[in-house]
């Protein structure tokens, strides 16, 4: 058989026309999608923080402005007790929900202490230091040392269960109550301190996306501290993940904060609070004492907090103690 001589294909004005081989095509697709799954989760995690952010937000500004329509938050639900102080009935959380929030908030249902799955709550909490908690069922369990046998209201609480509830915007809640809340945190040591768990009226603690995950703190989880009784403040400090410092004067923190992260500060008195409240789930709050950028106005003395006890005092701002920022 006489063999046939095959030209390549030229285009006009004598060019070479050539083509990608297999080998190439999949080489390019391998290389697409070893970049796509590089950047991918990087993507979808930033719009995922974006998008929690903004609920936060949001759901702050809604509990900001329903609490202010509550003309006091103490006195609700029935505690009983038995001759040992032991609580033997208590609706206190749950009659809050729904004879408190619900006449000032949209709520679509309420489950108490036995039942936060059913309202999406998890039952497990990423921290901060990676480890995972479990959702507390009481008031003890969410930290300790706001319960006291004593009951008495101006330096402890007493130790109501928790309820959830979910609100109409798809936000899942668990609620601790304190039904003796006061109108001040009650001062010590000629106030020198201050002790804020009476004060503490509800911590909330919400997971913005429901039954989804990661139900990890600083993401879909977070928290929300309501105090006093009568002209009550309602706070949601984000916490960073780590201290910005282990060491450092009240006067050099403002600079610290901004060197960690350009959108964290220090937090007031009252969002500090809020953090020791809420420690177990971010479970690296391992300094003795922390920085607010709350000032005593008698003194001009900036105020911190005891983690051992969640005692506030004031001390000159060039003496050093940790500081861990935060941002709304």
């Amino acid at each position: 058989m006489k063999r046939r001589n095959v030209l390549p294909c030229t285009g006009g004005g004598g060019r070479l026309l050539t083509a990608f081989t297999m080998a190439e095509i999949l080489l390019s697709l391998t290389i697409i999608g070893v970049v796509a799954a590089i950047t991918l989760p990087s993507l979808t995690g930033n719009i995922n923080e974006r998008t929690w952010n903004t609920q936060r937000k949001a759901l702050y500004a809604r509990f900001s402005q329903a609490i202010a329509l509550m003309p006091a938050l103490n006195g609700y639900g029935t505690l009983t007790e038995d001759e040992s102080g032991s609580i033997t009935a208590d609706t206190a959380t749950e009659t809050f929900i729904a004879n408190g929030l619900a006449k000032v908030l949209k709520i679509n249902n309420i489950c108490d202490s036995e039942h936060l799955a059913d309202c999406g709550m998890p039952a497990k909490i990423g921290t901060f230091a990676g480890s995972n908690v479990t959702m507390p069922l009481k008031m003890s369990e969410l930290n300790s040392t706001l319960v006291s046998t004593s009951n008495d209201a101006s330096h402890s609480q007493i130790d109501t269960m928790a309820a959830a509830f979910e609100t109409q915007n798809g936000e899942s809640i668990t609620a601790y109550y304190n039904p003796r809340c006061t109108s001040q945190m009650k001062s010590v040591n000629n106030a020198i301190s201050m002790m804020p768990q009476g004060a503490v009226c509800a911590n909330l603690i919400y997971d913005l996306n429901g039954t989804k995950g990661p139900n990890t703190i600083g993401k879909d989880i977070g928290f929300i501290t309501i105090f006093y009784s009568t002209d009550s403040m309602v706070v949601a400090p984000y916490p960073h993940s780590q201290d910005a410092a282990s060491s450092v004067g009240n006067a050099d923190i403002s600079q610290v904060c901004k060197q960690q992260d350009s959108e964290y500060r220090l937090p007031t008195k009252e969002e500090l609070v809020s953090v020791w409240v809420n420690e177990k789930f971010l479970g690296n709050l391992n300094a003795d004492r922390y920085w607010s950028a709350s000032v005593n106005l008698n003194m001009d003395h900036p105020w911190y907090i005891r983690t051992a006890n969640g005692a506030v005092s004031y001390l000159n701002e060039h003496m050093s103690m940790a500081a861990r920022c935060i941002k709304r």
